[in-house]
């Protein structure tokens, strides 16, 4: 059986459009906020929605690890996006709140990844992007299996 070359395929294709799409993302948000990262900019949209999620659940929702995580948020506390306080419920975890810096910088990234997301989809009907998703979700339900 011959392998088909890896730059051939659609699992190699799938993940050079979320690297494209990643470097995409970056240099559009250093445009308006310079010093934050895409999963930075993530950790604040989640907390946002969400106030009493917790770090676990936050990295999963952006593919970190957990030690990655502890280092995003010791780096967003220190560049004043993010409060730390000790969790009354549960000494052992701490309470993550949004700084006004956080709050300020959501409303000046919210609207570049809602235009990177268009840009990134730009001619494919809802149709294909529907399809798409599905499609994506099968592999992932395939290699969770």
């Amino acid at each position: 059986m011959k392998l088909e070359a890896p730059h051939k395929t659609v699992i190699h294709t799938i993940e050079k459009a979320i690297k494209e799409y990643r470097k995409f993302g970056h240099k559009n948000i250093k445009k308006v906020v310079d010093d934050i990262t895409i999963d930075q900019g993530l950790v604040l949209i989640i907390l946002d929605q969400n106030s009493d999620i917790s770090q676990k659940e936050i990295a999963e929702l952006i593919f970190k690890d957990y030690a990655s995580m502890t280092r995003i948020i010791d780096l967003m506390v220190k560049k004043g996006y993010l409060k730390r306080a000790i969790n009354t419920i549960d000494r052992r975890r701490f309470k993550l709140s949004i700084s006004a810096k956080g709050k300020q910088t959501i409303k000046k990234i919210v609207p570049v990844i809602k235009q990177n997301r268009s840009t990134a989809l730009n001619g494919l009907t809802q149709k294909e992007i529907t399809q798409l998703y599905n499609s994506l979700n099968k592999v992932i339900a395939n290699c969770n299996a």
